[in-house]
């Protein structure tokens, strides 16, 4: 897998798992396309954040940040986020802008404050008398796993209603799909389907999209945005058997408060 979006799976990767994947992949475009459809708001009807709320600094926010303390079933790692930003990602067609920002860790809309930090399935402990092929097995189904990018901000007023509703309608406007271009490659995303909903937080969406690898194969990503008052918290998932982060999602929204 040699796309930049693709390169994200290794950022995150143990060492051996880099050089597995290096050998084992090909180069991988991924289209995206996001479904119109959110999932279900956590309470039913969203509640506003204050008009007069006040966004958080960028300090305030990387507290808001879940940590390894936070998730005993995943390996977290801030630097691996700084690495993701560090790739430019762009979209094809502007409407579909607030969906790379989520895929990018970029600062969706007039954020006073922003954390991220990414995480990935923690690899099943083998025992100290496994065989080489099964720590080779073991690191194949780790590069398989979820790996998820975490993205906190804080806004003035109902700057994270409108960054959320944003996402909603870039959702609408590309459900027929769109490309993303990163580091010079062409990234495409297959059909868009809701995703499960999401509890917690006041306001919340999910969506599903397969990213087309190379000789067919295909990459499951998830892309969930939750409100809590005038926080946003997005996440974007993705692995070749990828599922929704619930347990990230639960313990990021939970330590919004």
């Amino acid at each position: 897998m040699r796309t930049a979006l693709v390169r994200r799976t290794v950022l995150t990767a143990s060492a051996v798992s880099l050089g597995l994947l290096v050998t084992a992949c090909g180069s991988g475009d991924s289209d995206a396309k996001t479904d119109a459809k959110p999932s279900a708001s956590a309470a039913g009807a969203a509640s506003s954040a204050a008009p007069g709320a006040k966004g958080k600094s960028d300090a305030e926010v990387a507290a808001l940040v879940v940590t390894q303390a936070d998730l005993a079933d995943q390996v977290v790692s801030a630097e691996s986020a700084a690495k993701v930003v560090a790739m430019p990602a762009e979209a094809d067609n502007a409407a579909c802008r607030p969906l790379v920002q989520i895929m990018a860790s970029q600062k969706p809309g007039a954020a006073t404050g922003l954390g991220r930090t990414g995480s990935k399935d923690k690899p099943k402990e083998l025992p100290a008398s496994a065989t080489a092929e099964e720590k080779v097995e073991a690191a194949l189904k780790a590069i398989g796993g979820s790996q998820t990018l975490v993205t906190v901000s804080s806004y003035d007023g109902k700057g994270a209603e409108e960054a959320l509703a944003a996402v909603k309608t870039a959702a609408t406007a590309c459900a027929a799909g769109f490309t993303v271009t990163s580091d010079g490659d062409k990234v495409k995303f297959g059909a868009v389907a809701p995703g499960a909903a999401v509890t917690g937080g006041d306001e919340a969406v999910s969506y599903s999209a397969p990213m087309d690898l190379e000789d067919g194969d295909k990459s499951a990503t998830h892309f969930v945005v939750v409100r809590k008052g005038n926080s946003l918290a997005t996440f974007y998932t993705w692995g070749l058997k990828a599922e929704q982060p619930k347990t990230v999602v639960d313990a990021q929204v939970k330590k919004l408060g």
